[in-house]
């Protein structure tokens, strides 16, 4: 059941982090796993009451916590959440709660499509220099898709004309 609980936490403590690993997890994410896993329920369980039993696992100077202070938060918050249970009893529930969970993206804003917006930003359908400035994926070819690109071959910037000096006209 624990080896569950783990890849639960691995997978909130990387959660919006791109240089987290997974071992450990801030308060944000411990917050959103609470959230997510049915464990903060707004009446017996908190956001306070999570931010409190976060800050009394973690050491004192730390801004994270590892996977042992994680079971050691989740002991006190099971004993809140199962009032009358034994504290083993409570944290199978809890663990039971966090099973093969993942973190949500509810309330994400999504890119709105109104009426003509499809119409207009699918590249399929542009006609003349704009066709040529897309390839068959409907992906930009930046400056390569321009047919008039400047040569800025020349030692000094507003020098446009690079090998004419020795041309007579």
């Amino acid at each position: 059941m624990a080896s569950e609980a783990e890849k639960t936490f691995q997978r909130f403590a990387a959660f919006g982090e791109s240089s987290s690993s997974g071992t450990e997890m801030n308060n944000k994410n411990f917050s959103k796993l609470c959230k997510d896993c049915g464990i903060m329920d707004g009446k017996m369980v908190t956001s306070t009451d999570v931010d409190i039993v976060f800050s009394k696992v973690k050491a004192k100077n730390a801004r994270t916590i590892t996977f042992q202070q994680f079971k050691e938060a989740m002991k006190e918050l099971g004993q809140k959440r199962f009032k009358g249970k034994s504290p083993d009893e409570a944290l199978e529930n809890i663990y039971k709660l966090m099973e093969g969970k993942d973190p949500a993206t509810t309330g994400v804003t999504k890119a709105t499509t109104v009426g003509a917006v499809d119409r207009l930003t699918d590249t399929s359908k542009y006609t003349g220099t704009h066709k040529e400035r897309f390839d068959e994926s409907g992906k930009g070819k930046g400056i390569a898709g321009r047919e008039e690109t400047t040569d800025n071959s020349g030692y000094v910037s507003g020098y446009k004309g690079a090998g004419t000096y020795d041309k007579k006209k």
